[in-house]
Parts: C-alpha cells; sequence; structure tokens
C-alpha cells in the first residue's frame, strides 16, 4: 500500500509532476545500480540522513527500513553508531526522529 507523501512534497509533485517522475527515477535507478542488498540500502539511507541532518529524510528512512523488515534494534544501533563520529547531540536528535515514526 502506497503511504501518503508529507504535505510540501505532495504539493510538489502536484505543480512539477515531470519533476516528481524524473527524480522518482533518479531514486529507483540508484537503488538498483549496485551490489547492496534492500537491508543494506535502507540501513545506509538511514545513517546518511541522520548525518546530513535531515529530520524528513530520517522520517521516511524509518519509514522504509521499516517497510523493509528493518527491526528496531537495528534501526536503534544506526542512531547509536552516529555518537562517536557525529558526536551525542547528533545522535540524541536522531534517537528523537526515530522514535517520532513510532508514534504514528
Amino acid at each position: 500500500m502506497p503511504q501518503s507523501l508529507p504535505k510540501p512534497i505532495e504539493k510538489l509533485r502536484k505543480l512539477y509532476p515531470a519533476v516528481w517522475k524524473a527524480f522518482d527515477e533518479l531514486g529507483n535507478c540508484c537503488h538498483e545500480a549496485g551490489p547492496l542488498d534492500e537491508k543494506s540500502r535502507r540501513l545506509v539511507k538511514l545513517a546518511l540522513s541522520i548525518g546530513a541532518g535531515l529530520e524528513g529524510a530520517t522520517h521516511s528512512a524509518v519509514r522504509n527500513a521499516y517497510e523493509a523488515g528493518i527491526t528496531q534494534a537495528e534501526i536503534d544501533h544506526v542512531a547509536l553508531l552516529a555518537i562517536s563520529t557525529l558526536g551525542l547531540p547528533s545522535a540524541t536528535r536522531a534517537f528523537t526522529w526515530i522514535r517520532d515514526k513510532r508514534k504514528r
């Protein structure tokens, strides 16, 4: 079942359908281009989102990780790994964002 997009993204998608289609196709091509399996790709996307400090992308990555069957413990481990690279405040922020998705 397709999930709804955040309102600002849905608005962009409706205003610029060709741009959205190209963006979506690029994402799919990148997702399938390499040797990583689905689980690894989803965990990498989560780590990238956390590292870049992107709340919306982290929410999306967590949602996609759950859909791919990734466990809460595995998701939490990604945030925990951020402590030594990004610092405790960034890791704490990531844990908060991850928990945002569990409430929905």
